[in-house]
């Protein structure tokens, strides 16, 4: 499908209200309370997208999304909807879909390793506080600087055995380990465990150009990540979401100003991720959203209430759709005023009263011009989707994946040796030697280390850690989250 810059009108009022694809990466905003019509919104726009050659990221918070790969257009609401708008009709269309879960029940499984999610993140899943993050950080080093592999639960817990055993030895180059630190953090890791994190981390590893797909007819793949089930563990969602979203950022070169996106990223229930965050994250996570629009990727957070947002995420959010806020309160009332402060005042009507007054599927929607510039708030009706508005049967959804070119490559799970095998392989050997054991220290470069061989079949966390073994830094980002290159 052509590169396109033509408006793509997703809703009317007065006047019909389009988005221009060149300035979908300027970010965008979906918020409204409970039942207002953000996920019909989220979809319309979702299909938009696809329709263009755009590729979508999408979380199923409510399972209801999954429809999306079939035509829809005979649900009585879309019929009724159409003809309020004055359209002939919804033509049905199914859309190409690709199904994701980290549980790998309900969609390819999503997998990334300890080694490529970084401490910072780590730590943010296991809610740890500050001395323990601290901790988990020095782990870190001492595997980079020892060339351990950290690809799943056991090799961080088996490394931070390792460590408290030897913290005296270590002191003086990575400095206290305390026992209690380590305590706190084998505890969090084995209640991560516990609710499915040992699914999560591991090989083969998500790489997230498989988002940036296409069918034959040009449209872009709607990746969807079932996430009813995820959502019980509020922070975990978020942080993989975040981690997600910092691959992307990580991965994808500079694209400057592009006729469409390359990928489009809705992050659902997007107040999560700012909830209890410590000052460095979400300053980390404001500069990731004002960098990585360079690299041609949208990101449209949805929430009830866009004062959820830190100033500065909210402020670079060009593109904007409100549904219904709910003034039951003084405090209500004060955060529809600010919400509708947010948006280019219309000299036609009043945003703060209106914005109380809209139905369900209507919104009060702002985009960005040509210039980049808001455009003034209108009082519109979103439109009707073209896909199917009830979700898959189970069969349904098990056709789709066992016809995902992606299946071989994720179904099974690798189980290379890492941290935790070579941790145990020099346990033995000490023991069978008779001699005290010692750190794991930084070994040559020889020509028998078979790291050509490990560069060669491994994900990307292990040839930057074997990189590490033959004198060559580790990088990491923003997020901490292992980048794609190496000093």
């Amino acid at each position: 499908m052509p590169d396109t810059a033509e408006p793509v009108p997703f809703a009317k009022g007065v006047q019909t209200v389009s988005m221009l694809p060149g300035m979908a990466n300027r970010h965008g905003l979906i918020a409204g309370a409970t039942g207002t019509g953000k996920t019909t919104t989220l979809r319309v726009l979702a299909e938009n997208f696809s329709s263009i050659g755009v590729p979508v990221f999408m979380a199923d918070i409510k399972g209801d999304l999954s429809g999306l790969v079939m035509p829809g257009g005979d649900n009585v609401k879309v019929v009724e909807r159409a003809a309020e708008l004055g359209l002939p009709g919804v033509l049905p269309a199914g859309f190409p879909v690709t199904f994701w879960d980290v549980y790998g029940e309900s969609g390819l499984p999503v997998r990334t390793t300890i080694s490529e999610m970084g401490p910072l993140l780590l730590a943010r899943i296991l809610d740890l506080n500050d001395i323990q993050s601290d901790v988990l950080t020095v782990l870190f080093k001492i595997a980079d600087d020892s060339g351990l592999l950290l690809l799943d639960l056991k090799d961080i817990r088996s490394l931070a055995q390792h460590c408290s055993d030897h913290a005296k030895d270590l002191r003086s180059q990575y400095g206290n380990i305390s026992p209690s630190s380590i305590g706190s953090i084998q505890r969090s890791l084995l209640n991560l465990e516990q609710q499915g994190g040992n699914r999560f981390f591991g090989e083969p590893a998500l790489n997230v150009s498989d988002f940036l797909k296409t069918d034959a007819s040009g449209r872009g793949m709607i990746n969807i990540l079932a996430a009813n089930r995820l959502m019980q563990s509020p922070k975990i969602y978020a942080t993989l979401l975040l981690w997600l979203l910092s691959e992307l950022f990580e991965t994808f070169p500079e694209a400057g100003d592009l006729p469409k996106p390359k990928l489009v990223f809705f992050f659902d229930e997007a107040h999560l991720l700012f909830q209890d965050a410590p000052k460095v994250l979400e300053e980390r996570i404001v500069q990731v959203v004002r960098l990585i629009r360079s690299k041609g990727i949208g990101v449209y957070f949805v929430t009830q209430n866009p004062l959820d947002l830190p100033d500065p995420v909210l402020g670079q959010l060009g593109n904007r759709v409100h549904h219904a806020l709910r003034a039951f309160t003084p405090k209500d009332q004060k955060n529809v005023k600010g919400a509708a402060g947010t948006l280019r005042p219309n000299p036609a009507f009043d945003t703060a009263a209106a914005m109380t007054e809209l139905r369900i599927g209507e919104a009060l929607v702002s985009m960005l011009d040509s210039n980049g510039s808001p455009m003034p708030v209108e009082r519109a009706l979103i439109y009707p989707p073209h896909s199917r508005m009830t979700p898959l049967t189970s069969d349904e959804r098990g056709q789709i994946i066992r016809n995902s070119p992606f299946l071989a490559t994720y179904k099974n799970v690798i189980d290379r040796d890492s941290a935790y095998e070579q941790l145990k392989k020099k346990a033995e050997m000490t023991a069978a030697a008779k001699v005290p054991d010692v750190p794991v220290k930084k070994p040559k470069k020889t020509a028998g280390s078979g790291a050509g061989d490990v560069i060669g079949s491994a994900a990307k966390s292990a040839a930057h850690a074997m990189g590490s073994r033959i004198g060559r830094e580790i990088m990491r980002g923003l997020l901490g989250s292992l980048t794609g290159s190496r000093k």
